[in-house]
């Protein structure tokens, strides 16, 4: 394999990084004690810049979210890291574990300490190629950060030319990381179905018409949007999650609505979905004598890795003396897709091999600590791959 940078450059670059794990972790631990919920991340931000080399430089963005540029001027690779915790009350029992009403329970803190550690080393080397740091809000809440960031147009006054990102994952071994060209993450839109009807007394049904029943039959119905309408040969999710309906159970309600999303890994199979969707509950209103109202939230798009981006940073991984495994493409969903809109873009996963039921999104998740080094050296190599792209 053809090394894409001479191994002591690559060398003094992962020296670099490596020096600044002791102050990285040390960070992780204050950013996880601390953490703020979507919209409120103005004190994580501080923290975060405080941590940063010309941190008071920063521009502000997307109300509680930051860009800070490390190198001079031109064309600049992108780095991403996310700043919002989950409303989940930890369960971990560390020294350090965060309070009652919210936690890093997707890794977020991890993502954040490697960035710093990555900054902080490119700013005492003098970067080959200028990078901006993206600290963006909000990635697990609405409005969503990344789409606010991406139509700020700050990515285009700096020039960004490529944009990486990492995420922890605890379905791959401790150190594994997935770099795969092509769609890895799904589209992610929410849908609200409510169906009207006429309400009662339960002991005369035939007065009224039952919005319950309805919605009963949509919920089941529309299980076979993607059992007997997809090709199984590309990945699709529809769920309902939610369900609400009645106050009396002696009572047939004039109302009742379901929540739930719709994933998919292609846009026109994405907005067949939402058609569909559509068409099967009107018809099963129509079928009760009800009328349905459906109202679909469009949210991420598909994440799809630039492949030459993605090849390259396979390479560099192996330099570095990461473990590449094989492509991770799962239905979940991130709204660093959105980024792909003005620049090719990269997600990478990074295993932590997590023990069942401590999984994402978890009141128990917590990475050990070789995640920080981990991640940074798969943000390094991405960003490398970034460099080549502008410089080639």
């Amino acid at each position: 394999m053809t090394a894409i940078l001479p191994s002591e450059a690559l060398g003094a670059l992962r020296a670099a990084v490596e020096q600044e794990m002791p102050a990285a972790v040390r960070l992780r631990r204050e950013l996880h004690a601390r953490p703020s919920r979507s919209g409120q991340e103005e004190p994580t931000l501080n923290q975060l810049l405080d941590a940063l080399p010309g941190g008071t430089g920063a521009e502000r963005v997307a109300g509680t979210g930051a860009v800070l540029r490390v190198g001079g001027p031109g064309p600049a690779v992108g780095i991403r890291t996310e700043l919002d915790a989950l409303p989940i009350t930890e369960a971990t029992g560390v020294p350090w574990a965060a309070g009652p009403g919210a936690m890093h329970a997707c890794g977020h803190d991890v993502h954040m300490a490697a960035l710093a550690a990555l900054t902080r080393a490119l700013d005492r080397v003098a970067p080959p190629v200028p990078m901006l740091a993206i600290l963006q809000p909000r990635e697990e809440g609405n409005p969503s950060g990344g789409r606010d960031i991406v139509s700020s147009g700050l990515l285009q006054a700096h020039q960004v030319a490529a944009v990486a990102a990492a995420h922890v994952q605890p379905l791959l071994p401790a150190g594994a990381v997935a770099c795969a060209p092509g769609v890895v993450n799904a589209s992610a839109d929410e849908f609200t179905v409510t169906m009207t009807g006429s309400p009662g007394h339960a002991a005369y049904p035939h007065l009224t018409r039952d919005p319950v029943l309805a919605l009963a039959h949509f919920v089941v119905g529309v299980q076979q949007l993607v059992s007997r309408n997809t090709d199984p040969m590309r990945p699709a999710v529809v769920t309902v999650g939610t369900l609400a309906a009645g106050e009396a159970p002696n009572a047939i309600p004039g109302m009742a609505a379901a929540r739930g999303t719709i994933r998919a890994v292609s846009e026109e199979h994405r907005d067949w979905l939402h058609e569909r969707l559509g068409d099967v509950a009107s018809g099963i209103a129509l079928a009760h004598g009800c009328t349905a109202d459906v109202l679909i939230h469009r949210g991420e798009p598909v994440l799809d890795n630039d492949p030459v981006l993605a090849v390259r940073t396979a390479k560099l991984l192996t330099q570095l003396g990461a473990q590449v495994t094989e492509p991770l493409r799962t239905c979940g969903a991130d709204d660093f897709s959105f980024y792909g809109s003005v620049a090719p873009g990269l997600m990478l996963f990074v295993g932590t091999g997590g023990e069942p039921g401590s999984g994402l999104h978890t009141a128990t998740f917590l990475p050990g600590e070789r995640a920080v080094s981990d991640v940074a050296h798969a943000l390094l190599a991405a960003y490398l791959a970034g460099c080549a792209a502008i410089t080639s």
